[in-house]
């Protein structure tokens, strides 16, 4: 019997919560006593958030804001862009504040991503958008562009017009053969 009004005060507490009413709750009580009960979580709550986001007009987030919103498309004025040619014809461009070294913007698949700096041990520039799963690493040769959600790279070897100079520069000049020692 206590294992019944302790399951009923549980019940009524759970409900009362989920905005079930006493009646309600006393019917699914009737009807299932020994079965365990879901948790019921508010829809109506959920799809007025929704209908209320839907409608407001999206905001550009500033590009140098701190906000942790990574979903948001940044502002783009008063950058530096740079155009990336990579592997098997993948082209993306990197947006760069200079006043702002924290946060670059990444135009990839179509939409332009906001990403945030992470420190590094190695002196690579990295950048994340953990929401997004996008990371973007730099080096002074390349970069490379990975998705952290499906554990896959997205482009490699990707080089603005100054990394290609300087691979062609190599290249362009072959070096003399040094003259063979003496021992």
């Amino acid at each position: 019997m206590k294992k019944h009004l302790t399951l009923i005060a549980l019940l009524g507490a759970l409900f009362a919560t989920a905005g079930i009413t006493p009646a309600q709750a006393e019917a699914a009580t009737a009807a299932k006593p020994a079965a365990k009960k879901k948790v019921v979580k508010k829809a109506p709550a959920k799809k007025a958030a929704a209908a209320a986001a839907a409608a407001a007009p999206a905001a550009k987030m500033p590009f140098s804001s701190d906000a942790e919103d990574d979903d948001s498309e940044p502002e783009l004025g008063g950058t530096l862009s740079a155009d990336f040619q990579c592997e098997m014809g993948h082209k993306l461009t990197i947006w760069k504040n200079e006043t702002d070294d924290k946060h670059i913007a990444i135009r990839w698949d179509k939409r332009i991503h906001r990403l945030t700096r992470v420190e590094t041990t190695t002196g690579a520039n990295r950048f994340e958008n953990r929401k997004m799963g996008l990371v973007w690493i730099g080096i002074p040769a390349k970069g490379l562009l990975l998705d952290s959600k499906k554990g896959q790279q997205l482009a490699n070897e990707c080089k603005n017009a100054e990394q290609m100079k300087a691979a062609a520069a190599p290249a362009a000049n072959p070096t003399v053969a040094a003259a063979p020692q003496q021992n």
